[in-house]
């Protein structure tokens, strides 16, 4: 099967692209190689993803021609995004490589027709402060980066709804492992621990909750749309763990992996941060038979052993 995946030298879709490659899919990653962050850790991922047998082409969704990306492509999975709650990233960045991105990459897929399916990758942050409920559940955003997330999965649907094509939407929950961004919670958390200075943590994080996700069980749940395209089509889906955890006790766990102590140090609330995540999986569960596996301490280990002795350029 001839499968798109976009963002393919970030964190989440680098794992999913080599998954699809070596499962025997023919695949191609797109990714625009932003600033964001290191530029040199994304070159790495891709990397990685081109060894699994994946082909990788810098395309910029917002702006460039998508034509020959799409041509022959069956799936697409969409995950590239301006991805973070940052109060120094302005909205017009947000509205570009979220929403026009994902409007240019869907007419794109509409022209070239014969898709099976459109995998819209969205994120827990569009329930708002409190991400809790079933994928019924009224929508109430509090940042930029999931206000425009909502507005690029009711994009998608639109899609769908109006015949141009089969489309699905994955709320992903708290994600972390290898490869993870490094101005995250764990890579962070990590370098700080190892180096032996200061982890600047949000005022009243340390009790948020969440539904952290290991990014293997992520995978898991994404690629089962190849499997049930007609199952997924015009369907969301929370996909994430159903164990929850105060972000205190996710960094006790990596200091007893590690060996050492955090210094915590409390800086200013971050505006539009999640007070609690709890991933309502029933439908997803039922629908495509998926079940996260990997426990919070086996997830983190892997994240320290990947972390621990890797050079982490600053943002």
């Amino acid at each position: 099967m001839r499968i798109l995946v976009t963002g393919a030298a970030g964190f989440v879709a680098s794992h999913l692209a080599e998954r699809l490659a070596r499962d025997g899919h023919d695949v191609l990653g797109l990714d625009n190689f932003s600033d964001y962050y290191a530029e040199a850790l994304k070159r790495e991922n891709a990397a990685a993803v081109a060894a699994s047998g994946a082909e990788i082409l810098e395309i910029d969704l917002a702006s460039d021609d998508l034509s020959r990306a799409l041509a022959g492509v069956e799936i697409v999975y969409h995950l590239a995004a301006q991805p973070g709650i940052s109060a120094s990233t302005p909205f017009e960045s947000y509205l570009r490589n979220n929403f026009v991105a994902s409007q240019r990459l869907l007419e794109a897929a509409a022209a070239a027709g014969n898709l099976a399916l459109f995998v819209n990758v969205s994120t827990s942050s569009v329930y708002g402060r409190n991400a809790t409920d079933p994928e019924t559940a009224p929508l109430r955003p509090a940042s930029y980066y999931g206000v425009t997330k909502l507005a690029a999965e009711a994009l998608a649907l639109s899609y769908h709804e109006n015949r141009l094509l089969p489309a699905t939407s994955f709320r992903l929950f708290s994600v972390y492992g290898p490869r993870e961004r490094p101005e995250k919670l764990f890579p962070r958390l990590i370098r700080s621990i190892v180096d032996g200075k200061p982890f600047p943590l949000y005022a009243g994080a340390a009790e948020h909750s969440r539904s952290f996700t290991y990014v293997g069980d992520i995978v898991e749940g994404l690629v089962r749309a190849t499997e049930a395209t007609d199952a997924c089509a015009g369907e969301v889906f929370n996909l994430g763990s159903d164990s929850e955890f105060k972000t205190l006790e996710a960094i006790r766990i990596v200091e007893r992996l590690i060996g050492g102590s955090a210094q915590l140090d409390d800086v200013a609330a971050r505006p539009g941060d999640q007070l609690r995540t709890a991933a309502c999986i029933d439908k997803i569960r039922e629908r495509l038979g998926y079940q996260p596996c990997v426990t919070l301490e086996e997830g983190l280990a892997h994240s320290v052993d990947w972390f621990r002795d890797r050079p982490l350029p600053p943002n």
